[in-house]
């Protein structure tokens, strides 16, 4: 069986923690662990390999993060833009063969109970040999409204329910065959490709055209032309609620969609402790309350104090902070909304950014200049570059740099420097053993990330 991982999304529930450059799946939560690395790990007992569909600029983080773990059979499907779930698990099937089975889960989910989970999936997979679509239906806990329902009887499918408002998701939970719809499918590649062909010809037929004619390799990626060309829908629109031969299985295994901070609040909290605290780093001061409880607070390095207050969220990160009620945090996507107008780098990146060559986390931010660290990994290589509004500046503190600026090419040592003169084109290599590490100090009228023209990219940007 293969593990065809979804990896998109830019998680924006969980923002400030949560941005489109590193989204949820691959924030580091528990155990110093991404839920990417535990979905890859929690199905490697149960799969052979995992078939990861994600797009060109998280590519490079779910790579990093398998070497992490000694992960290195992953096949990959690379998506310029996201088409939803349908698609993308369309263009995974098509690229293997037709008697393959396989297991569809997403890359954000926490399950706590593993015993549970591969005896789910041990059942799902005769149902699935036999034929059919196989959803999993999470026996709910409460009345949630932000999930779908599935009604059942027992391996049967009665019918799929959009989210509900309180009172129904109450009835729901009152009649006992309704199940959280949790987003997990097992079934044969073919017997999927099949049924989207039936309900979704127009799909099936763009998703085909799509495909690259030269082979299946391990990195497969699909052209934007083409891809924009495939209608957008969800698997659950475009094949479940229509096919005749859904089944589901009922399934109670310590699910989690970490969709929200009040639903991390309840994986977080620890009996006999006032508050939830969740720190990002291990030397994260640890938080302050006074007369405070049942409160999450998140933490990254700053000091965080609380006096007097309950049934709050705060999440404090390097450039921004959340506060909320418990109980809001559905709203997040709505600041995020606002964000977006406001100051656009805040909803895509961190003040620390990964990128394939490694990292750089901005230090000063200011009217005229921004200062940055720049971390290298050896054999790291930037794209041949060029700005129009900044000049720069970029001083060396260990390691070696290869530099290009237009036709010449130098090294640079610890304690040097060097200048790239706006309009220059350049590029900063790393052809050493060890991290180069050096700052940069840009100056010009605007010095925003988007001010930036790839003449060439070894990662194909």
């Amino acid at each position: 069986m293969i593990n065809i991982i979804l990896c998109g999304g830019s998680g924006t529930r969980l923002w400030p923690l949560s941005r489109t450059m590193l989204p949820k799946q691959f924030v580091r939560l528990f155990n110093n662990r991404s839920l990417f690395q535990d979905t890859v790990l929690r199905n490697q007992p149960v799969c052979s390999h995992a078939f990861v569909v994600s797009n060109n600029e998280q590519y490079f983080l779910a790579v990093d993060q398998l070497d992490q773990i000694n992960s290195h059979s992953a096949q990959f499907l690379l998506e310029p833009v996201g088409r939803n779930t349908a698609p993308a698990i369309a263009l995974a099937c098509m690229a293997l063969d037709s008697d393959d089975l396989v297991l569809v889960t997403t890359s954000d989910h926490l399950v706590k109970d593993q015993a549970a989970y591969e005896a789910a999936i041990s059942e799902a997979k005769a149902l699935a040999e036999q034929g059919n679509l196989v959803t999993f239906g999470i026996k709910p806990t409460y009345p949630e409204v932000g999930f779908g329902y599935i009604e059942a009887n027992g391996h049967d499918v009665l019918s799929f329910k959009e989210k509900p408002d309180a009172d129904t998701a109450q009835s729901y939970i009152d009649q006992g065959n309704y199940y959280w719809n949790s987003g997990m499918f097992c079934f044969k590649a073919g017997v999927f490709l099949d049924e989207l062909k039936q309900y979704a010809p127009e799909m099936y037929q763009a998703c085909e055209k799509a495909m690259p004619k030269d082979g299946c390799d391990a990195e497969i990626r699909i052209e934007l032309d083409a891809m924009n060309a495939i209608p957008e829908d969800s698997i659950d629109y475009a094949v479940m609620e229509q096919s005749q031969k859904v089944k589901v299985v009922p399934c109670d295994m310590g699910w989690s969609d970490l969709g929200s901070f009040d639903a991390l609040y309840d994986e977080v909290k620890q009996p006999g402790l006032q508050n939830a605290v969740l720190s990002r780093l291990d030397d994260s001061p640890e938080p302050i309350c006074i007369d405070s409880t049942n409160n999450l607070i998140v933490a990254r390095e700053r000091q965080i104090a609380l006096v007097d207050v309950e049934d709050l969220l705060v999440v404090d990160t390097s450039d921004a902070i959340l506060v909320s009620k418990k109980g809001s945090s559905q709203k997040v996507k709505a600041v995020v909304a606002k964000i977006k107008k406001q100051s656009p780098e805040l909803a895509d990146i961190h003040r620390l950014a990964f990128r394939p060559w490694g990292s750089y986390e901005v230090l000063v931010n200011t009217e005229g200049y921004k200062v940055k660290r720049i971390i290298v990994k050896p054999g790291g290589r930037l794209s041949l570059q060029k700005h129009f509004h900044r000049n720069e500046h970029w001083i060396v503190v260990s390691g070696t740099a290869t530099v290009t600026v237009d036709d010449n090419r130098c090294l640079v040592r610890p304690n040097e420097s060097t200048y790239i003169k706006m309009g220059q084109t350049h590029r900063l290599e790393n052809e050493g053993k060890i991290d180069l590490v050096m700052v940069e100090v840009q100056v010009g009228e605007y010095t925003g990330e988007d001010d930036i023209v790839r003449i060439e990219d070894v990662y194909g940007r």
